[in-house]
């Protein structure tokens, strides 16, 4: 038998990331390729692959939350609240930094992601450990990006505006 609510689970957070793709996709060539970034960088195919591989995990997780926990009627609901508010800046950071270019921005809202996503994986342990574990990979990938996005804002301050006389 098809379940359902597991399948939606794992789709709804690949929707941003597939939405966010066309900024992404959009600005690779015209604006990130020009900017400086460490040499240890992920090669840029990587990341759509990493990505829906940890967005469907991710979503696999928050349905072992809301079965085990009892839905948002329930102890999965602080959980839960707490997957939709990361799930939300998830898909915030990549318009912010793709799109609006936004380095300092972007780094502060990824810094506020990397904070919810740990209350959210200590969240999800609480009530399943598989759960919280499904969400360790994404917790070191998160990681990463948020050094990445460190070094790119560290190496690529934005211009101050000259002043004319």
């Amino acid at each position: 038998m098809v379940n359902l609510g597991m399948i939606g689970a794992m789709v709804l957070p690949n929707v941003g990331g597939w939405l966010g793709s066309f900024i992404t996709i959009k600005n690779i060539p015209t604006w990130y390729e020009g900017l400086n970034k460490p040499s240890w960088r992920p090669p840029n195919k990587a990341f759509g692959p990493v990505w829906t591989a940890l967005y469907t995990s991710m979503g696999y997780a928050s349905y072992l939350v809301y079965r085990d926990g009892g839905g948002f009627d329930g102890v999965a609901r602080g959980p839960l609240m707490l997957f939709g508010s990361q799930l939300a800046l998830n898909w915030a950071w990549t318009p912010i930094f793709f799109g609006f270019h936004k380095l300092g921005l972007s780094l502060a809202e990824i810094i506020l992601l990397y904070g919810n996503v740990v209350a959210c994986a200590v969240g999800f342990w609480n009530v399943n450990q598989t759960a919280g574990l499904i969400m360790l990979p994404y917790i070191g990938w998160l990681s990463l990006a948020t050094v990445l996005n460190y070094c790119v804002w560290r190496d690529n301050k934005e211009p101050k505006s000259i002043k004319s006389k």
